[in-house]
């Protein structure tokens, strides 16, 4: 998974953004490869529990171990719409359109339930640690996700950061927070990289002679 958007929001619409090189592997797999239209769509990471599971731990949306056992197939398609939501308003600001009125109601409906409340507790060598008071419930963590894509989309500065990775075929967005705001991939290691390489080859082409 990755976390690298610089937003909890923007994080979870990469659960469902495969990076270019990702995709491209997939399509050049051919109809014996894993899935050949995997280069067609984008790759689901919440499948599941446990794939949601790692997304709430990696992003931090839950202390270090807390317990996520009441994690189930109705909280992964709760945060699958919150995505889908979140994804329509983030991509109509990227592209200069009115939002959705509709995406936008169920955001704002979520975003003003209460989000989790962290609590100050001593583990078993008596050191303070962060918990989650009265528990983990799944309307808690999608309010702090929702109330994350609302402070994003409505604080000028960030909006003018958003942006969309520039490698062919990648449809994750991030905040350009670099310095002079030259950031065009979502990822140096892989979209980069695999332009990086895309321009090699093309300059070496240019270079062979002509027969």
């Amino acid at each position: 998974m990755w976390f690298e958007s610089g937003r909890v929001c923007l994080d979870l619409l990469a659960t469902s953004a495969a990076p270019a090189a990702v995709r491209s592997a997939g399509a050049a797999a051919g109809p014996a490869g894993a899935s050949a239209g995997a280069a067609d769509g984008p790759t689901e990471e919440l499948r599941d529990g446990d794939g949601l599971r790692l997304w709430l731990a990696g992003v931090g949306l839950v202390p270090d171990r807390t317990p996520l056992t009441r994690v189930g197939p109705d909280w992964v398609a709760a945060f699958r719409t919150l995505r889908a939501d979140v994804g329509s308003l983030v991509r109509a600001e990227l592209g200069g359109a009115g939002p959705d009125e509709g995406a936008l109601a169920r955001v704002n409906a979520l975003a003003a339930g209460p989000p989790p409340g962290l609590c100050a507790v001593r583990d078993q060598e008596g050191h303070l640690v962060r918990e989650l008071c009265g528990g983990v419930e799944c309307g808690a963590l999608l309010a702090a996700v929702a109330r994350d894509a609302v402070e994003l989309l409505t604080d000028p500065g960030d909006r003018a950061l958003l942006r969309s990775c520039a490698a062919d075929g990648c449809t994750r967005v991030y905040l350009d927070t670099s310095r002079g705001h030259r950031r065009r991939w979502c990822s140096s290691e892989v979209c980069g990289n695999r332009e990086r390489v895309a321009r090699h080859r093309r300059r070496a082409l240019a270079a062979r002679p002509a027969r």
